[in-house]
C-alpha cells in the first residue's frame, strides 16, 4: 500500500462499524453476542460462535464498503471475512494461508481457518502460501505486476500522506468503536497501536507505537521524519 501508493481498506478496523450493521438489520446472531457477558461468548457451542463471529455476514459488507469508495485511486481490501463466494467477477484477488495456521488455541480461530481454506480450495482461489514478509511481499507484487501498471495511484506526496492518515484513522474509530459498546470498560484514548508512519515516503517501511488519543490528534512519525 505504501510502496505503490493505493489505498487501503482493512476489514479488521470495521468489526464494529458491521456488527452495528447487523444489529441494525435485526441479525439474530449478532444479537445474541452482543447479549452475552464477554465472558460466556467463547464457552458456548463452536456452530454458535462461529454464527456469531458473523463471518459470512461481512465479507457482503467488505464489498459494499469498498464499492463506496472513491475508485482512484485503486484499492487494496484486505481481511479474513474476504472470501470467493463474496466477490465480483472482476476482482483481482489472492489468499495468503499459512502453512500451519495460527489459531493461539483458540477453538474459534482454528475452524475459522479450516472454514477460509476450505472456502478458497473449493473456488480454486490463487493462494500464496506466507513464508517471510519480503518473500509474501514479492509474491503477491509479482501476481499483481501487470495490474499495478495501470493502477491509479496516489501521485503526490500530500495524496500518499492523506491516504496513511486515513489508514491510521480506521484504527482509532475502530478502537473507539469497541469502546463504545455498553459492555466495554477503559479509555480509549489511552490504548496503544502501531500506526503507519505517515510521511509519506514511498521507501518508508517505519510503524509508530503510540495511544490512540495521539494517533487521532497529530499524524504519526517515525523518528526522523
Amino acid at each position: 500500500m505504501r510502496r505503490h501508493g493505493l489505498r487501503l481498506y482493512s476489514s479488521d478496523t470495521r468489526t464494529w462499524l458491521h456488527r452495528d450493521r447487523a444489529l441494525a438489520a435485526g441479525h439474530q446472531a449478532a444479537r445474541r453476542w452482543e447479549a452475552l457477558p464477554p465472558a460466556e461468548r467463547g464457552k458456548q457451542p463452536l456452530d454458535e460462535q462461529l454464527a456469531m463471529s458473523l463471518h459470512h455476514e461481512r465479507g457482503p459488507m467488505v464489498v459494499e464498503d469498498v464499492a463506496a469508495l472513491p475508485a482512484s485511486p485503486m484499492i487494496v481490501a484486505e481481511g479474513s471475512v474476504i472470501t470467493p463466494s463474496c466477490l465480483p467477477a472482476d476482482a483481482h484477488a489472492v489468499w495468503l494461508l499459512l502453512h500451519e495456521p495460527d489459531s493461539r488455541g483458540i477453538p474459534l480461530y482454528a475452524l475459522l481457518a479450516e472454514e477460509i481454506e476450505a472456502e478458497v480450495r473449493v473456488a480454486h482461489a490463487p493462494v500464496i502460501a506466507i513464508d517471510g514478509v519480503e518473500e509474501t511481499l514479492a509474491a503477491v507484487e509479482e501476481l499483481f505486476a501487470e495490474v499495478l501498471v495501470g493502477a491509479p495511484r496516489a501521485r503526490t506526496l500530500d495524496e500518499r500522506r492523506a491516504l496513511l492518515r486515513e489508514a491510521n484513522l480506521a484504527q482509532v474509530e475502530q478502537v473507539r468503536g469497541f469502546y463504545g459498546r455498553p459492555w466495554a470498560t477503559g479509555d480509549p484514548d489511552a490504548v496503544e497501536r502501531t500506526f503507519v508512519c505517515e510521511c509519506g515516503d514511498a521507501a518508508c517501511v517505519a510503524d509508530v507505537r503510540a495511544t490512540v488519543g495521539a494517533a487521532e490528534t497529530a499524524p504519526a512519525l517515525a523518528a526522523g521524519h
